[in-house]
């Protein structure tokens, strides 16, 4: 591979967030690529609550010590976090102070003494990653970046919460507050990504740490709550990430028993840590999460003493702690306490200070966190010094994972065809390309939900990434893809040259669909290897068969919904998808065989439409064709037909809505000019949205009713997607 050329890499990276303000003055520059890529009333109740639980009880180990501070700054510095967090809600009349007023205690000792990170420079590389799975309590995290000194949540930040361009989103962004690392908000869907966070830290150390000069060691902590768990995507990941022993995962429980509809006595009774223990996973309860900060330290200690298996901290806590009247309840959980009840809270908690006050003790307490941060990344900069003279293979790999620059000649690992190489399916066509891709991309690594062998999804010179295995590629999600498509999110967040992909039949995006939805929002470049696109899989029927599944990916912002026709667009397709690292990519490909077409290419894939065939002149064919995927076949054997009757005729491949939707209205009317109204389009999905291609006096011929279990053929004969149904279509619409 291709030296790369010294950059500041966290400029590249800082740029990844739309509106930081971040100054350049706080932009430091690195050598050579060194990354930057990212007791009051309700006690008495919550102890009565405890005891009546069943838990279990886990004795600590004497493991490395943790920095204590001052008991006296400690609870100044946990009330200004719940005091922030009350402040904002307020101003805004709209938040959830509920949570970040019980964990502040755990959030406070987690950015103040435990985690590793330069408020400097968020996307510092081997810092550790904090992620709020329960992102409705989104102020403790934006108090907690306050006080850590990241430029990307001031003063005003706060007090612009949920407001129109505000930094301070209503729920976690990365997009738009550097120093959050992934977007949550749908509950459990953080957590997954932090399984995705944490495999990427222990695939990456596996595969390039050397003995005394271990580069990569950093953990991934998350807080995660009662909704969270109840969600089955938590338990999905979870399970996968027992089964991979992270030992470097660290998960804290906001055990407060209150949901939105009250306490999780009316709906969620199971024993939480017995399910943990069950997946693999250590178990440690912290009885007292609300001052018993020596008890939450001490847990750390333990977690970290486990090296081969994840860790649960369960914190018992009491939502809205401090609050005299709203502690311990639902109405706490996600509207402002009100100004009465603020006053109150002030006065109970002994905190007389007006909103949004940092008192100067604690103020110069955390500053010492810039320096700190700072002197971290200077350490940890000559360690990659000494490594990159000692290994330079390694770390010419590794500076692409780190940078996300691509290798130059990538490209022409991609495969070519001709119109006389053999028909192939394009999910065998996908699997060529993704062999030849593993040779040139460092980052790429993926798997399917079970499916590998039909998906052809497997990198055939790689072993499966196992607890035993982490430097290894394949990744075996098991039945699991709403969790598989949320892990791919957290690896490809962790690092800007990490390209993950994941594979399942198409119309099981269903299951993931949450977790696409997430990759479009937080610019995660996942790449979705959907196969079995259409009716043309066959006898497995309606219930494997997409319909509406094109439709409803194309109208899913910042997606690319891209379906190959052959193996030129098959590799055209990886190569969209490989560049468009801010964008998440689905590949819908066939399980039947289709013919390598003329005038198919990588580079009009690039378009999204172009021109595969026209004999025409002047830009006026009588009558325009338009297929993807497998019809597009079908569309090009119709022209053929066509132009034996004398009709000039152009056919054109749509391979992407939205990458053609991105050209130039001249390049547009090049391919579809407005004086020609007869079109037809043919593709095996909904008709839902053709007709913006089609026009009104054109025809869209598709599937709007579920499938049927027959032969493809047979199916595709009896639902009209064929040569002669476009043939009597050309009479009407010419």
């Amino acid at each position: 591979m291709a030296a790369l050329s010294s950059i500041t890499a966290s400029q590249g990276l800082l740029s990844r967030s739309m509106k930081t303000r971040l100054p350049k003055t706080h932009i430091p520059t690195l050598p050579l690529l060194v990354p930057s890529s990212q007791t009051p009333k309700t006690l008495e109740n919550f102890t009565s609550r405890a005891s009546s639980r069943r838990r279990v009880t886990v004795m600590a180990a004497a493991v490395e010590a943790i920095e204590k501070t001052g008991t006296d700054v400690v609870e100044e510095s946990i009330n200004t976090i719940r005091f922030l967090a009350i402040d904002a809600v307020e101003k805004a009349n709209s938040g959830h102070p509920g949570l970040p007023m019980g964990c502040a205690p755990m959030g406070h000792i987690l950015y103040d003494e435990v985690m590793r990170y330069n408020p400097k420079n968020p996307y510092w590389f081997n810092r550790d990653r904090f992620v709020l799975s329960a992102g409705h309590g989104c102020m403790l995290q934006y108090a907690l970046l306050h006080l850590a000194g990241y430029d990307s949540v001031l003063e005003e930040d706060l007090k612009s919460f949920r407001q129109w361009g505000s930094r301070t989103p209503g729920h976690p962004e990365n997009f738009e507050t550097p120093g959050v690392e992934v977007t949550t908000g749908p509950l459990g869907q953080g957590v997954a990504n932090v399984v995705g966070l944490a495999l990427a830290e222990a695939h990456l150390a596996a595969r390039f740490n050397k003995p005394g000069l271990e580069i990569i060691d950093h953990y991934t902590y998350c807080i995660l709550g009662d909704g969270c768990q109840m969600e089955g995507i938590s338990n999905e990941a979870c399970s996968l990430a027992g089964h991979w022993g992270l030992g470097k995962l660290i998960a804290f429980y906001d055990d407060n028993h209150i949901s939105i509809d009250g306490d999780t006595e009316i709906s969620f009774t199971e024993n939480v840590d017995k399910r943990f223990e069950a997946l693999g996973w250590h178990v440690i309860w912290v009885k007292n999460g609300n001052t018993g900060y020596d008890e939450i330290r001490a847990a750390i200690k333990e977690a970290k003493a486990v090296k081969d298996k994840p860790t649960l901290i369960k914190v018992t806590t009491t939502i809205g702690f401090g609050s005299p009247n709203k502690a311990n309840s639902y109405s706490v959980h996600g509207s402002a306490l009100g100004g009465k009840e603020v006053e109150a809270t002030r006065k109970n908690l002994g905190w007389p200070h007006e909103p949004f006050h940092v008192p100067e003790a604690v103020k110069k307490h955390w500053s010492r966190h810039a320096a700190e941060g700072a002197a971290l990344e200077a350490e940890w900069n000559a360690k990659f010094a000494e490594y990159e003279k000692k290994y330079k293979e390694e770390v010419e790999e590794l500076k692409y994972i780190i940078s996300g620059k691509l290798p130059a000649g990538w490209e022409k690992a991609l495969p070519t065809y001709t119109p006389e190489s053999p028909a192939d399916a394009t999910r065998n066509l996908s699997q060529t390309n993704l062999n030849a891709l593993v040779k040139v991309l460092p980052g790429l690594l993926g798997g399917s939900a079970d499916l590998a062998s039909s998906n052809m999804t497997l990198l055939k010179a790689y072993g499966n990434f196992q607890k035993a295995t982490p430097a290894e590629r394949n990744l075996r999600f098991g039945v699991r893809e709403h969790g598989m498509g949320a892990i791919c999110n957290g690896i490809a967040l962790h690092s800007p040259g990490l390209i993950p992909y994941c594979a399942t039949f198409f119309v099981f995006t269903d299951y993931m669909r949450a977790a696409i939805r997430i990759s479009a929002l937080s610019e995660a470049g996942v790449i979705y290897v959907m196969t079995h696109d259409s009716i043309g899989l066959g006898e497995d029927g309606p219930t494997h068969q997409p319909i509406e599944h094109l439709a409803s990916f194309r109208a899913m912002p910042n997606v690319l919904m891209l379906r190959p026709a052959d193996g030129n667009e098959t590799a055209g397709c990886y190569r969209v998808a490989v560049l468009n690292r801010k964008t998440p990519s689905i590949l819908a490909l066939s399980r039947q065989k289709l013919p390598n077409l003329p005038g198919t290419s990588i580079e009009g894939v690039e378009k999204g439409g172009y021109i595969i065939s026209d004999n025409s002149s002047g830009n006026k064919p009588d009558i325009i064709l338009t297929g993807t995927g497998s019809e597009l076949e079908i569309a090009a054997k119709a022209g053929d037909e066509l132009r034996k009757s004398g009709k000039t005729v152009r056919v054109v491949s749509l391979v992407s809505w939205e990458l053609f939707d991105k050209q130039s209205d001249e390049y547009k009317e090049s391919v579809f000019p407005a004086a020609v109204t007869a079109r037809i389009s043919i593709e095996a999905g909904s008709t839902f949205g053709w007709q913006k291609f089609v026009g009104t006096k054109g025809k869209a011929i598709g599937i709007d009713r579920f499938g049927a279990s027959a032969p493809a053929g047979k199916i595709y004969k009896e639902y009209g997607i064929t040569v002669e149904a476009i043939l009597e279509a050309a009479k009407v619409v010419s």
